[in-house]
């Protein structure tokens, strides 16, 4: 089953660089090994080689997931994308001609906005079901299309809701083969194994 993502990345190393002329936004779009957390007692990570062989697709760099708002694209050579041991790390040319675009990468040099976040499907994950500790998504593999600056990074809504109703139909399974191991254990049919 695959859904429609946004997670927050960590803001460590996102910056601005101006050199030859150009001005880029740079910095990691996805951490690795990274707690996202989606609610209390739940959390994903993004796993090493989730992103393998997503680079050189089609995907674009937003604000705010906007898609009217496009800073850049790999098919147009205006974003690249490399994973590295750390994650997925971006840098968008800024176009010096758009001023929607100038005025963001203003605002992060300034650190005003100083966070990003990636839009995906989810292709390969594991879950990790436990009493009385966190839920834990393991990401293993993704279909991405896009990157995002942003103001706010958080998950959208719909996708919390995806991952709030997996869990909730994953509790509701345990208690239910829960409930029938106790009734067969007390009608003797079950010798506690």
């Amino acid at each position: 089953m695959m859904y429609k993502r946004t997670a927050m990345a960590r803001s460590e190393g996102f910056c601005t660089r101006a050199e030859g002329g150009n001005l880029y936004i740079e910095g990691y779009f996805a951490v690795f090994g990274s707690r996202y957390e989606l609610w209390d007692g739940a959390y994903e990570t993004i796993e090493p080689g989730a992103f393998d062989g997503q680079t050189n697709g089609d995907v674009r760099a937003l604000v705010n997931h906007d898609t009217t708002l496009v800073l850049g694209r790999t098919t147009a050579g205006t974003l690249s994308l490399r994973v590295d041991e750390r994650g997925l790390w971006g840098s968008i040319t800024i176009n010096q001609q758009d001023q929607d675009a100038m005025n963001l990468y203003e605002r992060v040099k300034r650190g005003d906005v100083n966070q990003c976040s990636f839009g995906f499907d989810i292709l390969d994950q594991d879950v990790e079901y436990k009493d009385s500790v966190p839920t834990v998504w393991r990401i293993k593999a993704v279909k991405l299309y896009e990157v995002s600056v942003v103001t706010f990074p958080a998950y959208e809504d719909t996708s919390v809701e995806a991952r709030r109703k997996d869990f909730e139909q994953a509790e509701k399974r345990r208690k239910e083969e829960w409930q029938a191991r106790m009734k067969s254990r007390l009608k003797g049919e079950d010798n506690g194994t």
